[in-house]
């Protein structure tokens, strides 16, 4: 009987850590002419694996999407996109770095992005300290 519930017990361990593995980070670092693809990418993998924890890191022009306004080639905001994947469960976190170097109001920010003191930081500890795997679209 105790074979039984070690077994069991042991089951179920695996099961919660491997559902607690199932996290990406998507790192984010060029201008609105990839983003659309990225978007894509992560919808795309929302759609495959529901439960998988997204967060999204962006420096650099890879901020841009996130900027309130900011359009696409074919003059679509990216708010919608942001707020339906935010609604999946998406994280956005923005490089305050990258703000300060470019003089930014963080208040031009999309209500769904939080800063972080660094982008790459961010990513990093994301993936050493929280075991995320990394994606670079």
């Amino acid at each position: 009987m105790v074979k039984l519930f070690v077994s069991i017990f042991l089951a179920l361990s695996a099961t919660l850590a491997s559902a607690q593995d199932n996290k990406v980070v998507y790192h984010i670092t060029t201008g609105l002419d990839t983003i659309a693809a990225a978007m894509s990418n992560i919808q795309n993998h929302l759609s495959a694996d529901p439960k998988v924890k997204v967060v999204v890191v962006t420096n650099g022009p890879g901020i841009d999407f996130l900027i309130a306004d900011a359009k696409d080639s074919k003059g679509r905001e990216f708010s919608g996109a942001v707020s339906d994947l935010a609604g999946q469960g998406v994280e956005f976190r923005v490089c305050s770095n990258t703000l300060v170097t470019r003089n930014l109001d963080p208040d031009k920010l999309l209500m769904e992005a939080t800063m972080v003191p660094s982008g790459v930081a961010e990513a990093a500890r994301l993936q050493t300290r929280e075991g995320f795997a990394y994606i670079k679209p």
